[in-house]
């Protein structure tokens, strides 16, 4: 294989390992467009993840397995959406506490489960598409999951950019009380997109455990960790699913290139590649409201004009707001 066909492979492994993050941060960024910030993300991924490969294994069914992810998410997302609207108690209580229950959940009920196989998605390479050269090997040869991502990515953008429904949802999020004066059932609204956000979290569970990392290995799983990353991927998206996605192709570079880089750095120790990612995922967040801070200013004051433009540019284009009343409590009057 050479070097060329190496770096395709390389990049479709990217667009394949990040479905799961992708799909948990699409999920997240509809729950926090309506306004509800379900912080449980952690927790469903490991519980779906090893809830749907035991589905799997006892059923023989991947179909029944994707299901039972989907389903935890979901409830999961529900217990997120009661006690937060109905309830009305804190939103990043009730989710970080989720979070916590659904990763020791998922560590004893799985304990049968370790290292068991169990059957796995298969790839599916699209007739024709996949013997185009450079996109065949880097869009059209992947499983059925890696295209749903696809497909996702542009259908919420489509939803929440170009349809009414999708101006509506924007507004239950930015200001609901003109939304709810418009004829729109604000908490019911608040609920349907938490709940369907949260069998988008669900289904990253089984892209792991059936497709990517296939199989229940517990806390050797490698998991444990990358609900929180789904969390700043929305953030650093700025709650726009086309730049989600590219927070979640972003961090399966950085963890490409930690592999890459492996060989030709023997002195650097393996666990320092592995963990890199995550902060440098971290710094990428914080550079999306650093244009704020008053020593940036003052650095980009001191560049030449030139730079000082293209650095205010890049800051800009980064820049991003949550939705005005995200985890506020509403209530018609």
């Amino acid at each position: 294989m050479n070097g060329e066909s190496l770096v395709l492979v390389g990049l479709a492994g990217i667009l394949s390992s990040a479905t799961p993050l992708l799909f948990a941060a699409i999920g997240e960024t509809l729950a926090e467009r309506a306004g509800v910030i379900n912080l449980s993300l952690n927790g469903t991924i490991l519980l779906s993840a090893m809830g749907s490969f035991g589905v799997a294994v006892k059923t023989g069914s991947l179909a029944l397995g994707f299901l039972a992810g989907a389903v935890i998410g979901a409830f999961m997302a529900l217990i997120v959406a009661f006690g937060s609207i109905t309830l009305r108690q804190s939103q990043v209580a009730v989710g970080f506490v989720l979070a916590m229950v659904g990763r020791d959940l998922s560590y004893f009920l799985g304990a049968p489960l370790m290292g068991r196989p169990g059957p796995t998605v298969p790839s599916w390479p699209v007739p024709a598409l996949g013997d185009i050269p450079v996109l065949g090997p880097l869009l059209f040869r992947h499983d059925l999951p890696t295209y749903a991502g696809f497909l996702l990515v542009a259908g919420a953008w489509f939803w929440l950019y170009r349809t009414r429904p999708g101006l509506i949802l924007q507004g239950v999020g930015e200001r609901p009380a003109a939304a709810h004066a418009r004829g729109a059932n604000v908490n019911r609204l608040r609920y349907l997109y938490t709940i369907f956000g949260g069998a988008l979290v669900g289904l990253a569970g089984p892209i792991y455990s059936l497709s990517i990392k296939a199989g229940w290995m517990g806390t050797i799983s490698g998991l444990d960790g990358l609900g929180w990353i789904a969390l700043a991927i929305t953030i650093f998206g700025g709650w726009n699913p086309w730049r989600a996605a590219l927070g979640a192709w972003f961090f399966a570079l950085l963890q490409w290139l930690g592999l890459v880089l492996q060989p030709h750095l023997p002195g650097v120790p393996m666990q320092v590649l592995q963990v890199a990612p995550f902060p440098l995922m971290i710094l990428a967040l914080l550079l999306v409201n650093a244009g704020n801070a008053e020593w940036v200013q003052r650095a980009l004051a001191a560049l030449s004009e030139p730079r000082r433009r293209a650095a205010a540019r890049l800051l800009r284009s980064l820049r991003a707001a949550p939705p005005a009343s995200l985890g506020e409590h509403f209530e018609s009057r």
